[in-house]
């Protein structure tokens, strides 16, 4: 009978220290509470230039070399890339698949034809596909104050 008991404490115990490791907090401390989704953002952001929000979407990848960047789905094959306040946190190289929870600013911008190289440089692209890349690309982006990755 006290095997059973201390089995049952041991199994609470675990399970408790594995739920708290499911989230984890980067950048300014941020909550869940309040996101939107991506189908509201992409209401929200139409015919504006920037827009400050609390955004919940799927992670797809992230920067394979330091985590300094990730991009996230916001459906029928559009992705934005969040980059993060001052370069002043990084998420965990493997966060793809994952989904995030950040708080900050979204905008349009035009990435020149190097920055994408560099990027496509850091996602572990082939050479050939980023020889491929010759013109600026007018996208959204974000930029993070916090994220949550769960």
């Amino acid at each position: 009978m006290k095997n059973i008991f201390l089995s049952v404490i041991l199994s609470a115990f675990v399970a408790f220290v594995a739920v708290g490791q499911t989230e984890q907090t980067y950048g300014a401390k941020i909550t869940r509470d309040n996101a939107v989704s991506v189908a509201k953002f992409k209401e929200d952001i139409k015919g504006k230039d920037s827009l400050r929000v609390k955004l919940e979407a799927p992670i797809i990848e992230a920067c394979k070399v330091k985590g300094c960047w990730m991009n996230v789905d916001l459906g029928n094959g559009q992705t934005m890339m969040v980059r993060f306040k001052d370069y002043g946190f990084f998420v965990p190289k493997d966060s793809g698949g994952k989904t995030a929870v950040m708080e900050g600013y979204a905008y349009t911008e035009v990435v020149g034809v190097d920055m994408l190289k560099h990027y496509a440089k850091d996602a572990g692209k082939s050479k050939k596909e980023i020889a491929a890349i010759t013109q600026p690309e007018t996208r959204l982006t974000f930029t993070a104050d916090g994220v949550i990755i769960y």
